[in-house]
């Protein structure tokens, strides 16, 4: 069952992208969606800096495809919005990333949901106001901190 978390200003997500960190257990894979500029790499800084790393050298992956930051958790951050088709996403190793006990994030993962494990959890980021969010979570029953 969906569960939804008002995000009213741009610290609201960045606590919860510190709860995030601390509660995702290793190898969790995190479909994000939402549309342009809703939030979804800011979200991954936010992760990112809990686990130790500049936020500032967390940037959207759209053009590179797949970003890797090595803290006190490794994360695979990748984004699916520019792949011609899912074989191109295959060949960039999501199964090696599944598989490696780190955190693998996925922007626009709805173009690529078929290779994406059950135990996905999926975060769709939807823009209520200027800097004001709303994330939808499914899946990830075990979050506790959340509604």
């Amino acid at each position: 069952m969906p569960r939804t978390l008002d995000l009213p200003d741009l610290a609201a997500t960045d606590r919860f992208g510190r709860q995030l960190a601390e509660h995702l257990p290793p190898g969790s894979v995190v479909a994000l969606g939402g549309t342009l500029g809703a939030g979804k790499t800011r979200l991954v800084q936010a992760i990112a800096a809990a686990c130790g790393v500049d936020p500032a050298d967390v940037t959207s992956p759209t053009f590179v495809l797949c970003r890797e930051y090595h803290g006190t958790r490794t994360i695979y951050h990748l984004d699916a919005y520019r792949l011609k088709d899912e074989d191109e996403f295959l060949e960039l190793g999501p199964e090696e990333m599944f598989a490696s006990g780190g955190l693998v994030f996925i922007e626009w993962a709805e173009r690529v949901a078929s290779y994406l494990p059950p135990d996905c959890v999926e975060i769709t980021l939807e823009v209520t106001g200027e800097t004001s969010r709303r994330a939808i979570v499914t899946g990830g029953d075990w979050l506790g901190f959340l509604p």
